[in-house]
């Protein structure tokens, strides 16, 4: 029996070649757009399960209020990680690491110097802890003894034979000589090791041994016991708070107690976030990677689940709006012996032979698009064609899609009755008019929703472009790693100014994008109250940082390299006043120390009022910043004058090969950097639009249908009109109307759904766009223009057929 459905199937959708078309490619698209998402999706949510017992891994969190002051940091106080093993029994172990960003380091004996990004310090434990394999080395003394570090597969390859690489010296900028003590494979791009590459002993590091509370540098990680519940455990952590730090403040704030440290409305709070959470539930200060968020997730699900179902949708209304030409079929069925249940699996049958065609389709589609969607996606997937469960989860996944679309049409199509059907008095009873136009009114709504949601990501993505940030970040170059130069920082920026071609110049270790940075508490001269704390980033900067970038003098004056008290001297924004509640005549002359303790003061005294700029991500608002003459300037930035960028730059290259041959030339343009805030945005963006496009190109396939259908089905009504004397256009206007009217109808329907869910997605920004009517005129708009250009093509095509042939059809 199954033999004969699959021929007569093959038959059925070999006599309507361009409805069978219409079907598999329509879903060839909508599952081949699906597979991409969900690969990605497993991707995301794959996130640092690789490590053993994840489950029981928690990262520690603090929440911070001081100073004026809100912070949510992914980084807690170094004696954090003694006290959890020791105080509280449900630790089975911890381990720590400090984030130092990038290092430049040299094979010993040789000259030239190599940059490693994802540098860090870390404890030991932390290759048990994560059950991370050592290649080469001992997993007993590795990373013990202070100046060792280990490297990764790759990075050990930058500088020696791997198998040689234990026991190797290397020498930092510093020029301190670390030995290396093993190495490890290079780490999953899917966890938040993955950027990583280069791991130094924390024995060796000074500020790790401090029982400093209140700095907090270190992200420390927790491995539970099998038995303990999250929640039981975060309920202990206020006694970290309680007997710890707040012993500790006592030392800096004699006399301060707990119940004054409530009454003020500061707080410290810690908590532990689950390993496989940080990816994409967490974006707190101190992230060790870049992390997606799951809002993300949740958008590009909705995509995929909205790109299968409208292919789904579109086989569903062609098969019923097709019913007119199975009618006869079915009667004859029945009235050969046919039941309704051999009926039904021979309409599923067909459904699952389209389905099949499709998953075909979908998989050479997919592997084809592959390689443009890594770079869309900044991701290395591809298609698991030798793994069983894929082939399992794909065939059963079609087997479903394919009942799912065509048990609606088999139903549908056998309930008819053979004596109306042949008589041909059933034509009236068969066409399944409400459901395909609710059908359709669903399909379009999906898509100017869609449509909605890209202009809105769009919009905020121009907007972010457009925004006066309140400095000037085109044409400046960044030069990177000038520290090293030493004594000859100040000669290499001398010559780069005094090239024709560069304006100004300045060296900071801190620049206005978005970087790793930490705040100070400074207090007034003459207040060391713990309520009177005043929470600030402080940049160290030089004489020509104001003019490099344009920032705007508010009161007060700037740096003067004539000025020698200048070296004490500070710059604060205006949102450094708003805290303070003062004003700007109040607050010139002031002095600020950031050192609490009071036999070592070092004050600064503001002589001047600077503009807010922003100088975080446009999801954060502008919080207190001061600028401080520096002595360790990390970076050089260069503003150009309009001119050949690229003969420039290999002018500046030329300088610093001459100053320092040995370390590598790296360099950035700021306004790219500032581009690579908002890449999840962007690639949000370019996302949307895609499989928006994919989603209208579904609806419209199955809208192209329907019309061709509805012109066919009125052919004989078309050639009256004809004949009685309707012009092209009337017929034309006749035939397209009912369409647009669903169309109206799914336009009303989104607009509200699609302003309520991108305000909602707009709250994650400080600095945003307003969804203005005529982004919600233009969804609209584009969504009927695209219906009219579908419908009218069949619409013309029928009315200015003739009429002498549509009369003779009947």
């Amino acid at each position: 029996m199954f033999r004969n459905h699959l021929k007569i199937a093959w038959r059925s959708l070999k006599k309507q070649p361009f409805f069978t078309f219409l079907n598999i490619f329509g879903l060839t698209v909508g599952m081949a757009g699906g597979l991409l998402i969900a690969l990605y999706i497993y991707d995301e949510l794959s996130y640092d399960k690789m490590f053993p017992n994840s489950e029981q891994i928690y990262r520690l969190n603090a929440d911070i209020k001081f100073g004026g002051a809100e912070n949510s940091t992914a980084v807690v106080p170094a004696p954090m990680a003694e006290v959890l093993e020791s105080d509280f029994p449900q630790v089975e172990a911890t381990t720590r690491f400090r984030t130092i960003g990038s290092s430049l380091l040299k094979k010993s004996g040789t000259l030239r110097n190599v940059k490693l990004t994802g540098t860090t310090y870390a404890d030991p434990s932390f290759l048990g802890f994560f059950g991370i394999d050592l290649l080469f080395g001992d997993k007993q003394t590795v990373l013990k003894d202070p100046n060792t570090v280990v490297l990764t597969k790759s990075a050990a390859e930058k500088f020696f034979p791997v198998n040689e690489a234990v026991g190797q010296t290397l020498i930092f900028d510093s020029g301190e000589t670390h030995t290396v003590s093993g190495v490890i494979d290079d780490l999953p791009r899917n966890s938040f090791l993955g950027e990583y590459s280069l791991f130094i002993a924390m024995a060796g590091y000074a500020d790790a041994k401090i029982p400093n509370w209140g700095s907090h540098n270190y992200n420390t990680f927790v491995k539970l016991s099998p038995l303990s519940e999250r929640a039981d455990f975060e309920s202990s952590l206020p006694y970290i708070v309680d007997t710890y730090v707040l012993t500790w403040a006592q030392t800096v704030f004699p006399g301060m107690t707990k119940e004054q440290f409530d009454a003020s409305g500061n707080y410290i709070r810690y908590s532990a976030l689950p390993l496989t959470d940080i990816h994409l539930h967490s974006h707190r200060k101190g992230e060790m990677n870049a992390n997606n968020s799951i809002q993300n997730i949740y958008i590009l699900s909705f995509i995929a689940l909205f790109l299968i179902v409208l292919a789904s949708v579109n086989f569903m209304n062609l098969s019923t709006a097709s019913s007119l030409k199975r009618a006869k079929e079915v009667g004859i069925r029945k009235t050969l012996g046919s039941n309704q249940f051999t009926l039904i699996g021979q309409f599923l049958t067909e459904s699952g032979l389209i389905s099949f065609a499709s998953l075909l389709g979908a998989l050479v589609l997919s592997m084809l698009l592959m390689p443009y969607f890594n770079d869309l996606s900044d991701k290395q997937l591809s298609v698991p064609l030798l793994e069983p469960y894929f082939w399992l989860i794909i065939i059963v996944f079609t087997v479903i899609l394919g009942l799912f679309s065509g048990s609606y049409p088999a139903f549908f199509l056998s309930r008819f009755a053979p004596t109306k059907v042949l008589s041909g008095s059933g034509s009236t009873a068969v066409g399944g008019g409400k459901l395909r136009n609710g059908l359709v009114i669903f399909q379009f709504a999906i898509s100017v929703f869609l449509i909605v949601a890209t202009l809105v990501v769009y919009g905020q993505l121009q907007f972010i472009q457009q925004k006066d940030l309140g400095y000037e970040k085109e044409q400046v170059l960044i030069l990177n790693d000038v520290y090293a130069l030493g004594a000859k920082t100040r000669l290499l920026k001398e010559k780069i100014t005094d090239l024709p071609q560069v304006s100004n110049s300045t060296l900071s270790a801190y620049f206005p994008t978005p970087s790793s940075r930490s705040d100070n508490s400074f207090f007034e001269e003459g207040i060391s109250d713990q309520e009177k704390a005043l929470s600030m980033q402080t940049w160290d900067v030089d004489h020509d940082y104001v003019s490099t970038f344009n920032l705007k003098i508010l009161a007060g004056r700037d740096f003067d390299p004539t000025i020698y008290s200048d070296s004490s001297a500070m710059l604060i924004n205006e949102s450094t006043l708003k805290v303070l509640g003062i004003s700007v005549e109040e607050v010139l002359g002031k002095r600020f120390s950031s050192n609490m303790v009071e036999t070592d003061y070092e004050y600064y005294t503001v002589i001047g009022v600077i503009n807010d700029f922003h100088f975080e991500s446009l999801r954060e608002t502008i919080t207190p910043l001061s600028l401080v003459i520096g002595k360790n300037p990390g970076s050089l930035a260069i503003k150009l004058n309009a001119s050949d960028f690229a003969q420039t730059i290999t002018q500046i290259e030329a300088i610093w090969t001459q100053l320092a041959p040995e370390l590598p030339f790296n360099y950035y343009f700021m306004d790219a950097s500032f581009d690579d805030t908002y890449q999840a945005d962007q690639r949000l963006g370019k996302l949307f639009v895609i499989f928006t496009v994919l989603s209208i190109l579904v609806a419209c396939l199955g809208l192209f249908g329907l019309a061709a259908f509805n012109a066919e089905k009125r052919t004989k009504e078309i050639g009256i009109r004809k004949v009685l004397g309707a012009s092209v256009g009337q017929i034309s206007f006749r035939l397209s109307v009912d369409f647009l009217k669903l169309v109206a109808i799914s336009v009303l329907i989104s607009l509200p759904l699609g302003w309520y869910v991108m305000n909602k997605w707009l709250e994650d920004f400080s600095y945003k766009i307003e969804i203005s009517w005529w982004v919600l005129a233009i969804a609209a708009f584009m969504a009927v223009a695209i219906a009219i250009l579908t419908v009218s093509y069949q619409s013309i095509k029928a009315a200015i057929a003739n009429p002498v042939n549509s009369l003779r059809t009947e």
